[in-house]
C-alpha cells in the first residue's frame, strides 16, 4: 500500500424516509483489498452505486487522485478508473469475448472498428494479469469462471484503477476460487485496488488488507483484516454473537421421495436431467452440489410438480407424481424457490395474501372467497413465530429486506397452512439456494429452520452452490454435472478438493 487512491467523504443517500448510507466515509490505498461487510439491506449495495455513479449521493463527495468524481455519471467513473464486476453475469452470450470486451469502447462515428488494436491489447492485459482467454470464443461457450474472468478482462482493458467485485466466488467451484484469488493477488501486485464484497468471511479475511464494516446504513467498524476473527466480523455485522446452528439428534428414517432414472429435455442446460436417480429419506439432509445451469432447475422444478419426467418416475410417500403443483402441495411437498423476488413472493401482494399464496383454496378459502379473517390470523402468527420484519402483515412484500422475504417464504413453506404450525412438519422440503446473499445473522437462522425440519422427520433436499453451507448441513452429498448425477455419499465421504473436482465433471456418473 502506499499513497492515497480513492476517498468517499460523508456519503449519504436517503429513500423517503429509510436512510441507506449514514455520513459513510472511506479511503482506498492504491495496491489494497479493501472488503465491505454488512448483513443484507446495511447499504452496502447503494454505497458502490453511488460510487459507479448509478446512484446520487444527497450528500457528500467522493475523489479519485485527489480529483472530485462527477456525481451520477457511470461514464465519468469508468473514465477515473472504476471498473465493476457484477455477482451476476453481465455478458452478452450471443458475441465473442473480443465484442463483449470492446462494447462501448469505440464511438459510433468512427468509419471501422479497430479490431486488431483491440485484440492485441487485450491478449497483453490478459498476459500481464495471467488472465488466459480466447477472444474468439462465443460467450455462451464459457463456463462461469470463463465468463467472471471476461468480467474482469472487460474493467481491466478500460484501465481500471479501482476494481469492485460483488460476491465474485458465489458461484465458483473451489478450483476456480483458487485461481480468482490468485488472480487478485497479481492484480494487487501491479498496483491495482480492489474494494471486495463477500458473505464469505473465511474468505474475505484471506484477501484483504482491511475490512469496512456497515450496519443499518452507517460504517461502525474499520478493522485490519491481520488478526481478526469470522466471529468478530459476524457480530460487528449483526450487532450481537451470532449463535451457531444446532442440530437435534434424531433417527434417519424411511425412505419418502424416490426418483427413478429420470430424463427431461430442454434447450438451456439448466432444463435438461440424463437418468437421474436419487432417494430421500425422512429426517435426512441431501444436498446436490454443483455450478449452476447443469440441470439443478430441472431437478427442482421437477419436485415442486412444476415438470414433468420424459422419462422414468418419481414417487412420493409410495405415491407415482405428475407434474402437478397442487397434488405435490398436498402430499405434503414444501418448496423454498431460488429467487425469493421472482418466484418466490408477489412484491405488490401484501405479506398475508404471499403467506397463504400456495393454499389459498383451502384451508383459506371457501367457495371462490377467500376468508380474510382465518388468512391474516394465520399470517400474524407466522410472521411472529419466523420474526419477519419491516412492517406488518399489511406491507407489501417488495418492501422487505431479501432476508425477511426469505423467513417469510420459509415460514410458509415449513407451516404447511396449519393451525398450529409448530406442530407441523412438510413430508419434504426442497430448498433451492435457501441462503444465496444472506448476511451471517440470517443463514444461521435458516440453517437451524433446516436443521429443525429435518428432526421434525422432514426429507431435505437441499440445493446449493455454496460448499461451506453443504458441509455444514448435509448427511449425503451428491454433485449434479451437465444433468449427470453422481451417487450421493457421506458428507464425511467427500474432500473439498474432490467435490470442486466432481463439479467441474471429473468422474460424475449416475446414481445407482
Amino acid at each position: 500500500m502506499t499513497d492515497r487512491l480513492l476517498a468517499l467523504t460523508g456519503i449519504t443517500k436517503r429513500f423517503g424516509s429509510l436512510v441507506a448510507n449514514d455520513a459513510i466515509s472511506l479511503e482506498l490505498s492504491r495496491g489494497e483489498v479493501l472488503a465491505l461487510l454488512g448483513e443484507n439491506g446495511a447499504g452496502k449495495s447503494t454505497l458502490v452505486s453511488i460510487l459507479f455513479g448509478h446512484y446520487v449521493a444527497d450528500a457528500g463527495t467522493i475523489e479519485i487522485l485527489g480529483r472530485a468524481l462527477p456525481p451520477g455519471d457511470p461514464a465519468a467513473a469508468l473514465a477515473a478508473g472504476i471498473g465493476m464486476v457484477h455477482q451476476h453475469s453481465t455478458l452478452a452470450d450471443n458475441l465473442s469475448v473480443l465484442d463483449n470486451v470492446m462494447l462501448g469502447t469505440e464511438p459510433l462515428w468512427w468509419p471501422r472498428s479497430r479490431r486488431r488494436e483491440a485484440r492485441g491489447r487485450l491478449l497483453g492485459t490478459a498476459r500481464r494479469f495471467g488472465l488466459a482467454v480466447d477472444p474468439d470464443a462465443r460467450v455462451a461457450s464459457l463456463s462461469v469462471g470463463e465468463r467472471q474472468r471476461v468480467e474482469i478482462l472487460k474493467a481491466l482493458y478500460r484501465d481500471a484503477r479501482v476494481l469492485i467485485l460483488d460476491e465474485p466466488t458465489a458461484v465458483l467451484t473451489p478450483q476456480e476460487s483458487e485461481a480468482l484469488f490468485a488472480t487478485l493477488r497479481g492484480m494487487v501486485a501491479e498496483g491495482l485496488s480492489v474494494i471486495f464484497i463477500s458473505h464469505k468471511l473465511g474468505e474475505v479475511l484471506r484477501v484483504s488488507d482491511r475490512i469496512a464494516v456497515l450496519r443499518a446504513g452507517r460504517l461502525v467498524a474499520t478493522l485490519p483484516a491481520r488478526g481478526t476473527s469470522t466471529s468478530a466480523l459476524a457480530e460487528a455485522m449483526v450487532g450481537r454473537a451470532i449463535a451457531p446452528p444446532v442440530a437435534r439428534p434424531h433417527a434417519r428414517g424411511d425412505v419418502v421421495c424416490v426418483i427413478d432414472r429420470v430424463s427431461t429435455r430442454g434447450v438451456r442446460a439448466s432444463a435438461r436431467l440424463d437418468a437421474v436417480s436419487l432417494a430421500l429419506h425422512a429426517g435426512e439432509i441431501t444436498a446436490i452440489a454443483g455450478v449452476a445451469g447443469n440441470g439443478q432447475a430441472a431437478l427442482v422444478e421437477l419436485l415442486c410438480g412444476l415438470r414433468a419426467a420424459d422419462a422414468g418416475t418419481v414417487t412420493l410417500a409410495g405415491r407415482p407424481m405428475a407434474a402437478d403443483p397442487r397434488a405435490w402441495i398436498a402430499a405434503g411437498a414444501a418448496r423454498i424457490p431460488e429467487d425469493r423476488r421472482e418466484t418466490g413472493t408477489i412484491g405488490d401482494l401484501p405479506v398475508w395474501e404471499n403467506a397463504i399464496a400456495e393454499r389459498y383454496r383451502r384451508p383459506f378459502a371457501s367457495g371462490g372467497i377467500v376468508r380474510r379473517s382465518a388468512a391474516r390470523s394465520f399470517a400474524a402468527k407466522l410472521v411472529d413465530r419466523y420474526d419477519v420484519r419491516g412492517g406488518g402483515i399489511d406491507t407489501p412484500v417488495r418492501a422487505l429486506s431479501g432476508g425477511n422475504m426469505q423467513k417469510l417464504i420459509i415460514g410458509r413453506a415449513l407451516s404447511g397452512g396449519a393451525a398450529r404450525p409448530d406442530q407441523y412438519a412438510p413430508t419434504l422440503v426442497v430448498a433451492s439456494q435457501p441462503t444465496w446473499g444472506l448476511d451471517a445473522g440470517a443463514v444461521a437462522w435458516v440453517h437451524q429452520r433446516m436443521l429443525d425440519a429435518c428432526a421434525r422427520g422432514a426429507a431435505v433436499l437441499l440445493v446449493s452452490e455454496d460448499l461451506d453451507e453443504i458441509f455444514a448441513l448435509a448427511d449425503r452429498i451428491a454433485v449434479l454435472h451437465a444433468g449427470r448425477l453422481t451417487p450421493a455419499r457421506p458428507a464425511k465421504a467427500w474432500t473439498l478438493a474432490g467435490l470442486g473436482l466432481a463439479m467441474a465433471g471429473a468422474g460424475t456418473r449416475d446414481a445407482a
